[in-house]
């Protein structure tokens, strides 16, 4: 006997009872096949973890909200890739936790704003945003050019994101492995017993906020939005792909 549609929206219970079996099932059929998946994400040549700077910079970022402003996703439309550039690609945030995709945007999409502006705009902008785009509604964040960087945990941090699939070593069959699979000089700065030198000598070398006197917030935050989009050689991909509504 079939059951009728007004005796399943005139009884709660049953109704939240069916509600959640059709969830759990097109959850199921969406969710079991990741499993038998070696890689659900496609390696691309260039991605690799953050720095120690980079990561506490991305710390810092997601601290101050900036995300709920600023997507990291450029979606394979034309007018977004005339604007922003080369679509994202899933690889682009693989070692990113939490991720920093989405489509609701209040300000720009930061995905390829690495080497668009100097360090120095970079400064200007995130303490007084209007002195670089009058039209800007974003506030400014003057402290992060007072504050100095706190890091004696780095290591710990780092740590931690290895718990979750971040590639980061501590051992040497670990940093062999990334020697071959990034490069030394990468895998030099992805070694966990080096994080606070590596950290201080890019801050020294990049002295992202103009004061290098010290390791600020700045440092970190410019390192980090810096580098966001260079990785990948984009030249290699199709730049013709569109989607478009006629």
């Amino acid at each position: 006997m079939k059951m009728k549609h007004e005796t399943i929206e005139t009884n709660a219970g049953l109704l939240v009872i069916l509600t959640l079996v059709v969830i759990s099932i097109g959850g199921l059929v969406e969710i079991v096949p990741l499993f038998y998946i070696n890689d659900t994400v496609e390696e691309v040549d260039g991605v690799r973890p953050y720095t120690p700077l980079e990561q506490r910079g991305r710390d810092i970022y997601v601290r101050e909200g900036c995300y709920n402003c600023h997507s990291q996703m450029v979606r394979p439309f034309r007018d977004e890739m005339l604007r922003y550039g080369h679509y994202s690609l899933a690889a682009e945030s693989m070692y990113d936790h939490p991720f920093q995709w989405g489509s609701k945007r209040t300000g720009p999409d930061l995905a390829r704003v690495g080497g668009k502006y100097s360090n120095e705009w970079h400064v200007r902008h995130l303490i007084e945003p209007k002195s670089v785009v009058p039209e800007s509604i974003m506030p400014g964040y003057p402290w992060l050019a007072r504050r100095g960087l706190a890091y004696d945990d780095i290591e710990q941090r780092m740590r931690s994101l290895r718990q979750v699939g971040v590639p980061y070593s501590v051992n040497e069959e670990e940093y062999q492995a990334n020697v071959e699979r990034f490069g030394e000089q990468t895998a030099r700065m992805l070694h966990i017993d080096d994080a606070r030198e590596n950290l201080e000598a890019q801050a020294r070398r990049g002295n992202f906020d103009g004061d290098p006197s010290r390791i600020t917030e700045m440092d970190a935050v410019v390192a980090y939005l810096q580098m966001l989009g260079t990785l990948v050689d984009f030249s290699e991909y199709d730049e013709g792909y569109f989607v478009e509504f006629r």
